[in-house]
Formats: structure tokens, C-alpha cells, sequence
């Protein structure tokens, strides 16, 4: 593969992919969220994220905390980076009433926490967010790219312009969450993105990188034969 300054952190929630992932130097950090959680068949949301934080101690971790409320994402947001030093909490951008959560991220970055703020898709939160983390502890800030790309956006001059606004803050970090293809890495790498998350099909499709495009169309031509042949399909 080709060498990337970009860090991969892979993004999942079942526990033997996880493992499995852990034990590749390429991956440098894992995020989580309820909804792969619950996708994955995950009941107990404390007992999992501690039972792959008692595995996973030398590489970021994010978890998200679960409530609407801000006095108890507070709480929760607490008792969640108790479970490691390598703990980063995922902070929503706002709640569900689309208030925001920027002086809830003040308030925690300055108590030392380090975050990751998930959720946003506009340069205006970017520059919020900036503002709400500066001082404070290092933090994230995840842009979901590609759902930026899903309402026929191109998200690479947003990345670009996020980190314009971050560069002034060397403890914050950029993420270009959601990706939905292999070249997202290399567009995030090319523009210096800090962080891309990955889902374990993304980083499966990594052994393509570099194959040849003559070989790649002759195999395509070889599946639709072969499934027709399969299939018993006749005209």
C-alpha cells in the first residue's frame, strides 16, 4: 500500500473485527456509535465498551455518549472517559432539537476531557466547534464527508476549508467520517486531512490500490458469465 499520512481509525462494532483490526499497525484508532452498536446486536452498551477498552489501551478510542439531554450527556460524558486515558468522547453537535452543544464542549474540553465532536456538516458548526474547543484538551472534530457527497456536495473543498479554520489549534484534529469508497483515503490523505474512519469493507478493498484496470474489467466480464452459467439463466 501506499504510504498515507492520514491515520486510519477503523469504525465498527462487532468485537471480533475489532480484535481482528487491532493486531494490523496500519490502524491507528477505532470509533463506535449507537447505531453500529445496535446493528451489530449489541445489548449492553457499558459492558462492551469496557471489554474492548480492557484490549485496546495504546490507540484512541471514541464512544458516544447516549442522552438528549445536556445535563446528562455531561454526566455520561464523565463517566465514559473514566474507562481510559485513550478514551475520546463523542459529543454531538447538537440534540435531537437541533440546539447546540457548544457550551456543554466548552465546558468539558475544559475539565480536561478530550472529545471527539461527531455529527457536522456545515462550515458554520466547524467554526462554533473551534471556538467552543480552543484551550482546552486535544479533540476531534468529524466531518461526515460523505454524507456531505450523498446530497451531490463535493466534500473535498469543505475538508479543505475545516482545516484552514483548525489550523490554528494544533490539539484538534480533523476526521473525515462516512466514507463511502477507497479513494476517500487518498482524497482525505491528499489535503492533509489528520483522520479518516473506515468500515471494514472500505479497508478490504485496500488489496485494489494499484491493480491494473485490464485485468480488473476482464475479471467483471468473468463474474457476469459465471453467475449467468451458475444461475442456469437461458434466452
Amino acid at each position: 500500500m501506499i504510504p498515507l499520512r492520514v491515520r486510519l481509525f477503523a469504525d465498527g462494532a462487532v468485537k471480533a473485527q475489532i480484535l481482528e483490526l487491532y493486531a494490523n499497525p496500519c490502524i491507528r484508532g477505532f470509533t463506535t456509535n449507537p447505531t453500529l452498536m445496535r446493528k451489530a446486536g449489541v445489548t449492553d452498551y457499558e459492558a462492551f465498551a469496557r471489554d474492548i477498552l480492557e484490549v485496546i489501551t495504546d490507540r484512541p478510542v471514541s464512544i458516544e455518549v447516549l442522552s438528549d439531554d445536556f445535563a446528562e450527556m455531561e454526566r455520561q460524558a464523565h463517566k465514559i472517559a473514566s474507562w481510559g486515558d485513550n478514551v475520546y468522547v463523542k459529543i454531538p453537535v447538537t440534540n435531537t432539537r437541533q440546539q447546540d452543544s457548544y457550551g456543554l464542549i466548552r465546558r468539558l474540553t475544559r475539565d480536561g476531557i478530550k472529545l471527539n465532536v461527531t455529527a457536522l456538516l456545515t462550515l458554520d458548526q466547524v467554526h462554533c466547534v473551534v471556538q467552543a474547543l480552543a484551550g482546552g484538551a486535544p479533540a476531534s472534530i468529524s466531518i461526515f464527508a460523505g454524507r456531505i457527497a450523498d446530497t451531490a456536495v463535493d466534500p473535498v473543498p469543505v475538508m479543505t476549508a475545516a482545516l484552514e479554520i483548525m489550523r490554528s489549534y494544533p490539539q484538534l484534529e480533523l476526521i473525515w467520517a462516512s466514507p463511502r469508497e477507497l479513494l476517500n483515503i487518498f482524497q482525505a490523505d491528499a489535503i492533509g486531512c489528520h483522520i479518516i474512519t473506515v468500515t471494514p469493507d472500505i479497508l478490504n478493498k485496500l488489496h485494489l490500490v494499484g491493480k491494473n484496470l485490464g485485468e480488473y474489467s476482464l475479471e467483471t466480464v468473468k463474474m457476469f458469465y459465471n453467475d449467468a452459467q451458475l444461475s442456469g439463466f437461458v434466452l
